[in-house]
């Protein structure tokens, strides 16, 4: 009796991508589109392509050599104020243990 092996995803760690972008870049990219289209749908499609095309270009390009998620983790730290320690404040206690 032999033991059984099935093949497996070795990439299980990826990050979705679509065109080389990531979903929440996908998704801010689509929102000013369709935002820019219900503003300027009357006036010019340049003005509303444009906007979305540079958004996409600067994201292509402001992302190379980034982690995954680089952009929805640095919007986290803009928003949230405070001072960010590896360890927690000491409190009296564990200072008067030593």
């Amino acid at each position: 009796m032999g033991l059984e092996t099935s093949t497996v995803n070795k990439s299980l760690d990826k990050r979705l991508k679509l065109l080389g972008y990531e979903i929440p870049d996908l998704l801010a990219i689509f929102l000013l589109l369709s935002f820019s289209n219900f503003l300027f749908s009357d006036i010019s499609l340049l003005l509303v392509i444009a906007p979305a095309a540079i958004l996409a270009g600067i994201l292509r390009l402001g992302k190379v050599g980034k982690p995954d998620n680089f952009l929805v983790h640095w919007i986290r730290f803009q928003i949230r104020p405070g001072i960010y320690s590896a360890f927690p404040e000491p409190t009296k206690r564990a200072i008067h243990e030593r």
